[in-house]
């Protein structure tokens, strides 16, 4: 069955990245020129999904604004021949049908996950982390969907990160398949060095058969007090296996204030109208370090 539906958690606090996100969600912070959530809606886009849930709270209407038409900011553009940008805040308005619902309660991606039950129905599903943008010359949540359609499980998006990181992540006992696939057969969230299986974590994207709904549901609290997706992940890869995808392209983490200076300096180099300027800028910076 071809993923055609994808759930955009997007109701975190952001807490890492305080005084900025007190007014403005860690979603919706720039890289160059886009809120870091386009590039996640573009992503699946790319990938071939259709009808997008993206999970807000509070204080995040921003997010619903960016994504619908300003008739007023058009009709300026239009008057002053600013096609190409008007064309541009068009094809950003019609890129998916894209829906909202709100978790009033931030109680774990867990949680917000089992609240896209009745929207995703019975069929499989992409989740892209609303936290983490990861840009490449292929969609990451494109080869999971490839995985998918190939090995016929469900399938997380895998690296392998430092020490420091896994107990802050999760970590995944792991069977390499080939070169990018590995079959997963158990998981912790949040491990210590001594409980971890790996290095490999779960890293911002994974697609999921429709089980998984029943199995949150089933599934107690997990670290910090919250429903955590990991531990409903982890009942499936010990059951049935699931499939670990080494992505290919680069992951920042919109959450954590070096992830957001590595995605606007990495992007900037790469952006036609910002490198030249950059990688000079760059060079004198250098000079004084």
């Amino acid at each position: 069955m071809k993923i055609k539906k994808a759930i955009i958690p997007a109701a975190g606090l952001g807490t890492r990245v305080l005084p900025a996100s007190k007014s403005c969600p860690k979603e919706m912070l720039p890289i160059v020129d886009k809120p870091a959530i386009q590039y996640i809606v573009e992503e699946a886009v790319k990938a071939g999904i259709t009808d997008i849930l993206i999970i807000t709270n509070r204080g995040k209407g921003i997010i619903e604004d960016h994504f619908d038409h300003s008739v007023e900011l058009e009709n300026m553009l239009e008057k002053r021949g600013r096609t190409d940008t008007l064309e541009e805040l068009n094809n950003l308005a019609n890129m998916a049908n894209i829906y909202y619902l709100r978790q009033k309660e931030t109680r774990g991606l867990g949680d917000a996950v089992l609240r896209a039950k009745q929207f995703v129905g019975d069929e499989p599903f992409a989740v892209l982390y609303g936290d983490d943008v990861i840009i490449g010359e292929v969609p990451a949540i494109g080869e999971l969907i490839a995985a998918y359609e190939t090995f016929g499980k469900s399938v997380v998006g895998i690296k392998e990160v430092p020490d420091e990181l896994v107990v802050k992540y999760s970590s995944l006992k792991t069977e390499r398949i080939d070169n990018m696939n590995y079959n997963v057969t158990d998981m912790i969230e949040k491990p210590s060095l001594e409980t971890k299986f790996s290095n490999f974590s779960v890293l911002g994207r994974c697609v999921l058969d429709n089980e998984i709904f029943q199995i949150l549901e089933k599934t107690p609290l997990g670290a910090g007090n919250e429903l955590q997706l990991t531990d409903a992940m982890a009942t499936i890869a010990r059951t049935k296996g699931m499939i670990g995808v080494e992505f290919s392209g680069t992951r920042y983490d919109m959450g954590n204030k070096f992830g957001i200076l590595k995605a606007n300096i990495e992007v900037g180099l790469s952006h036609p109208e910002t490198r030249d300027q950059l990688k000079e800028y760059i060079k004198e910076i250098a000079k004084t370090l």
